[in-house]
């Protein structure tokens, strides 16, 4: 994956502030097209010394008051149209997981979330154009986010102050994910179309998506896209077993004469139950006017994927190969309008509705757990008009979940989810220093209503009040050096899944039990952050540290029940601190191409009290990259090393460590103008047997071994 790297400088430096108000391959040709309401568009400044670089003055659009990368109080990722055009993969999780902080949980190639700092699942908000994604990722890790990184236009990860407009918990933080099912500019061709083509040997892989925009009597803009990508099973760099479960499976099958556990030693080369099929399509309307806009879309994804096995290596285990069928219709609005005057400066509405559902399929085909999920989102944004140096906005947001799971191995009775939360966010330019505060109170109330026929159920309603802040500055302390610290203390209401769990959970292997009465889990953090730049380079380092209290986790008890070992959700104290670097240097200007250095490292360690490491904590990384950055050719060659991870939590086992080597080439026929390119990718050349420490499945399932990438881009 080849996107960690300094922009195209001298091709930023030609285009006017304008044409950067957009930020995807869908846009990106507009030309003159006249600048969106700024809410979902990606706007940046550049200058000659830095462009994608990690200080540049890029504008980091998620959030209510849009702010300049170099003043944000916390470690960002932002993933571009360019950038993305390289990193984009079936999964969320995958696309992300070069960034700096950023892991993936790797349950098989389209089912991987992204793992911030080491925290997942709840404690990570993943967005759609700022609301929420409305699926059930969150519940378990062989589930799929039901947001499609094919059809993004640009991807931000945002920690801090601003994250609090979308989440009590921004220790982890929230990604959202930009795209333009609700046009947001009126394009100035008659009709814009972009279209990507993509091919991945890895999994036999075949991909494509499209957008098209077409403007109608001035100020209304119609909107279709849609993508499809189909993958077989996937080749992994040597056999799917760790050496300690190839011995484990062999012993078993000389004990017992079972070949079956033989055949689990000797798998190599391919990994079972991995090929998948996705598809979605969504069309979309806007009214867009110099004071404010209204649109609407709805949108339609399928996807049918398996499930990497467990394979047999104990006695009496068996291994099964599930398959994941899962289908959402999506429903959102936006409605803006931009005041004259006065207190405010603009007025934003946005609501989304979804109906979700998976179901869990046998081998035979038959139906074993249905999970249902109906939800809705709603935010109110009011943004201050500037008053000096003061700026800021509030807002009110609302959501409504109504989960339920039918079948043999549902885990979790009947529920459904209300959440009402307060918001704002204030702003200080005071030059040299700029300040910055968000707060948020929420009060959540979630109700259990099980069947008569699933006594083992908790009956009844929690709520729970939640306040959370964070307060912190920027201080530009010489030229283009900033220094920033930031304090949060949040407030993280427990979900329904960590509440009423009881019953076995196939995705995870394991007999979950929740607990009814815990507590609200609340974390205070600090986070320091220097940026600079100068001639021909840019630095970007940070450094973090959360305490938490009531933080929950389960624990294994060492029963078990229903052919599995139980888990029983627990709450105690936590630490977690680390650390993220990234910087890039030109090392020469050759004509009009430069060639570029990058590199980036983080690093997280995490201790639950009186139990010992977190589990699935990624381990120290590192990864640097040279490149070849002109108007027609880019070339770029990696090396991402990964430590072994043996500091693990009770019962998990240990990671090896791994190095993947990686290169790149992208072609542009018409250079800077760029309406058609292609790149060729080649990534884990030596076919290196890897494996993500983030992984519940990391030691029956590798990452991808070699994968060849061919892709071809336009845009007119």
């Amino acid at each position: 994956m080849l996107y960690h790297k300094a922009g195209r400088t001298a091709l930023l430096a030609s285009i006017s502030l304008a044409t950067l108000t957009v930020a995807h391959p869908a846009m990106a040709q507009q030309g003159g097209a006249s600048p969106p309401p700024q809410d979902d568009a990606a706007e940046a400044t550049a200058d000659s010394a830095a462009s994608h670089a990690p200080v540049s003055n890029e504008i980091i659009v998620t959030g209510v008051l849009q702010t300049n990368r170099q003043d944000m109080l916390s470690a960002i990722g932002v993933l571009s149209q360019e950038e993305l055009a390289n990193a984009v993969r079936p999964s969320i999780g995958e696309t992300l997981a070069h960034l700096p902080g950023v892991s993936a949980s790797s349950f098989g190639p389209t089912a991987s979330r992204p793992i911030l700092r080491g925290l997942q699942g709840e404690r990570v908000s993943i967005l759609t154009n700022g609301l929420g994604a409305i699926d059930v990722s969150n519940t378990s890790a062989d589930h799929a986010s039901a947001v499609d990184p094919l059809l993004a236009e640009r991807i931000e990860v945002l920690r801090g102050p601003q994250a609090l407009l979308y989440s009590p918990s921004v220790v982890g933080g929230v990604v959202n994910v930009i795209d333009r099912r609700v046009p947001n500019s009126v394009p100035d061709e008659p009709v814009h179309v972009a279209a990507d083509f993509d091919y991945a040997t890895a999994a036999n892989q075949r991909s494509a998506s499209g957008t098209l925009d077409v403007p109608v009597a001035g100020k209304v803009v119609l909107h279709a896209d849609g993508s499809y990508s189909k993958s077989d099973d996937l080749d992994i760099g040597g056999y799917a077993l760790t050496p300690a479960l190839r011995a484990q499976a062999l012993a078993t099958a000389a004990t017992t004469g079972d070949p079956l556990y033989a055949e689990s030693a000797a798998v190599r080369g391919t990994l079972p139950n991995t090929a998948a099929e996705t598809w979605s399509a969504g069309v979309g309307a806007a009214y867009i006017d110099e004071g404010g806009s209204i649109g609407v879309a709805y949108s339609h994804l399928d996807s049918l994927y398996g499930v990497p096995l467990r394979f047999a290596t104990l006695p009496g285990e068996e291994q099964e190969a599930p398959r994941i069928s899962l289908a959402q219709d999506r429903l959102d609005a936006r409605a803006e309008i931009d005041p004259e005057g006065g207190f405010l400066e603009k007025i934003r509405l946005r609501w989304a509705y979804a109906d979700y559902v998976h179901s869990e399929l046998e081998e035979d085909g038959a139906v074993g757990t249905t999970f249902l999920n109906k939800g809705q989102e709603a935010r109110l944004e009011l943004t201050q008009a500037r008053r000096g140096a003061w700026s800021g906005a509030t807002g009110a947001q609302y959501s409504f979940r109504d989960f339920n799971v039918i079948g043999d191995e549902a885990f979790l009775p009947k529920n459904s989810t209300a959440t009402f939360g307060l918001f704002t966010v204030q702003q200080f330019d005071l030059g040299a220093v700029k300040l910055e505060g968000g707060a948020r109170f929420d009060h959540q109330g979630v109700s259990a209503h099980p069947g008569t026929d699933q006594p083992q159920f908790f009956s009844g309603n929690r709520s729970f009040d939640t306040v959370s802040a964070s307060v912190g500055g920027t201080w530009n302390f010489a030229g283009d050096w900033r220094l920033g610290l930031n304090v949060a203390r949040t407030g993280r209401a427990p979900s329904a899944e960590e509440l009423f769990a009881n019953g076995p959970h196939a995705g995870t292997q394991s007999f979950e039990i929740g607990n009814p009465d815990f507590a609200v889990e609340k974390a205070t953090s600090i986070e320091a952050v220097l940026r600079g730049r100068g001639d021909g380079y840019t630095f970007e380092a940070s450094a973090y540290h959360t305490w938490f209290s009531d933080y929950i986790y389960e624990r294994r008890t060492g029963a078990i029940e229903d052919g599995l070992p139980v888990y029983q959700g627990t709450q105690g104290d936590a630490r977690y601190y680390g650390f993220e670097l990234q910087g890039t240097l030109t090392l020469a200007r050759i004509g009009g191409a430069d060639i570029v250095a990058d590199a980036l490292a983080d690093y997280t360690h995490a201790t639950i009290l009186d139990y010992g490491p977190a589990p699935r904590i990624p381990p120290l990384r590192l990864l640097g990259g040279v490149g070849l950055e002109g108007m027609k050719i880019d070339a770029r060659a990696e090396v991402e090393w990964v430590d072994g991870q043996t500091r693990t939590a009770p019962l998990e086992t240990p990671t090896d460590g791994y190095t993947l080597v990686n290169a790149e080439v992208t072609w542009r026929p018409w250079g800077e103008d760029r309406p058609l390119s292609f790149a060729l990718s080649a990534n884990n050349i030596f076919d290196v047997d890897a494996r993500r420490a983030t992984s519940f499945l990391k030691d029956y399932a590798p990452l991808a071994g070699r994968d060849i990438r061919v892709s071809a881009r336009v845009n007119f």
